[in-house]
């Protein structure tokens, strides 16, 4: 028996809907609005500003899924709506989505914004399944896969979905969550009311990329911690590092990517001479002669996969015009922090 994350898939999204509808608190926070939550989940799976995933406890065959993570990014607009009055802001995105007023980013003014400027984070929603609430390898799990799915964006504001509990709500405020208070207009450490107060109206946690700059090091502080991807990969070269960084072999890429497998190796190539050209000491000057032709493309491949994974922002959306004006702009300053320089050995 184990744990494992993975995309939500649209055979989940009925699932998923009934644990939050569910849900003892976080349920009745949805009144009517609960109906619309499995559509708006299925139409939020064709986005791209998003972040959709399901823990599962693994045992055997058998699977059953303990948590729904779902992170949407956000215009400036829609954040500044839900401060000023507060509001539960799952409903809300519900509604919006379903009426076709959606306030997610398009894919172009996702890529745009995550390079040059900043992204709106909003938690949709974070729900454990009531069962599994006391498990704490759960909650370390379910910790581990926000920092993997959420680092390296180039965030501007982080808004945390309204807590649950006391305990969450402590939590997060201990680790570097911030209570937006609509009478000052700005985050601040503490409302002077009690917790279970708090949890009754509506309320925002979060923390913005300013105010981490100016704080010491948080938990929460990781997330903005971004530097530019100096490689470029397409968006198609993109999909397929994801799914190979699950170590998936190329007939299994076909398979998952709906694609040949001769398009999968012509996809590899683009992507190792991209590297090989923009950061020449990603990979071995001299192969080991004692590997065939064969293992030495997986012994490159082991190479990248373990660079990409130290360094998740080459594999975020991005406009590769923007970065290129913004790295022309860096060679102009000769500022800022090189990185790339040496190669990254993978453990054996």
């Amino acid at each position: 028996m184990g744990l494992r994350s993975r995309p939500m898939r649209p055979k989940d999204v009925a699932e998923c809907a009934r644990i939050v509808a569910a849900h003892p608190v976080i349920g009745p926070r949805y009144g009517s609005a609960i109906v619309g939550l499995r559509p708006a989940w299925l139409r939020l799976l064709q986005c791209e500003a998003k972040r959709a995933m399901v823990i599962e406890e693994v045992n055997g065959t058998h699977a059953t899924i303990c948590f729904v993570g779902v992170s949407v990014f956000v215009g400036d607009d829609f954040v500044r709506e839900i401060k000023n009055p507060l509001r539960c802001v799952g409903p809300e995105l519900a509604k919006r989505i379903l009426r076709g007023d959606s306030p997610l980013l398009s894919d172009r003014r996702l890529r745009e914004a995550n390079s040059c400027g900043g992204l709106n984070l909003i938690v949709w929603e974070g729900c454990i399944r009531p069962e599994f609430e006391q498990r704490p390898e759960v909650h370390r799990k379910i910790l581990s896969v926000f920092i993997e799915e959420h680092c390296g964006y180039l965030w501007k504001e982080s808004i945390a979905s309204q807590m649950e509990s006391v305990e969450r709500l402590q939590w997060t405020l201990q680790t570097g969550g911030l209570l937006w208070n609509p009478a000052r207009g700005r985050y601040v450490e503490s409302l002077d009311k009690d917790p279970r107060e708090i949890l009754r109206e509506p309320h925002l946690v979060g923390v913005t990329r300013e105010i981490e700059r100016g704080r010491p090091g948080t938990w929460v502080g990781a997330l903005f911690d971004y530097h530019p991807p100096q490689l470029g990969f397409s968006p198609s070269e993109q999909r397929l590092l994801l799914s190979a960084l699950s170590d998936r072999t190329d007939e299994e890429l076909s398979e998952e990517l709906g694609t040949s497998l001769s398009t999968v190796k012509n996809t590899w190539r683009s992507i190792y001479n991209r590297a090989a050209s923009r950061l020449p000491n990603l990979f071995p000057d001299h192969p080991r002669a004692d590997l065939r032709l064969s293992q030495r493309g997986k012994e490159k491949r082991r190479f990248l996969l373990a660079y990409l994974r130290e360094h998740p922002e080459e594999l975020r959306p991005v406009s590769r015009k923007l970065l290129q004006q913004a790295a022309a702009q860096y060679r102009i300053s000769g500022s800022g922090r090189k990185r790339g320089q040496s190669p990254v050995s993978p453990k054996r």
